[in-house]
């Protein structure tokens, strides 16, 4: 699904460099553009919190 129609980016592209400790423009610079409108920054920022929370559950309850 593309999340950016701006620089044609898809949910693939994004979570690919979705890391924890990221932020919002730390994923646009890896994939080598900017936000243009704005509208996908959302977006992109619940897909960084997702992964935030999918990387607590891993390493979380010992």
């Amino acid at each position: 699904m593309y999340i950016c129609l701006c620089n044609a980016l898809t949910d693939r592209d994004v979570r690919a460099t979705c890391e924890s400790g990221r932020s919002v423009s730390m994923v646009y610079r890896s994939l080598g553009c900017e936000p243009q409108c704005g509208k996908c920054v959302p977006f992109v920022r619940q897909m960084l919190r997702e992964q935030e929370g999918a990387n607590a559950e891993i390493g979380g309850d010992d």
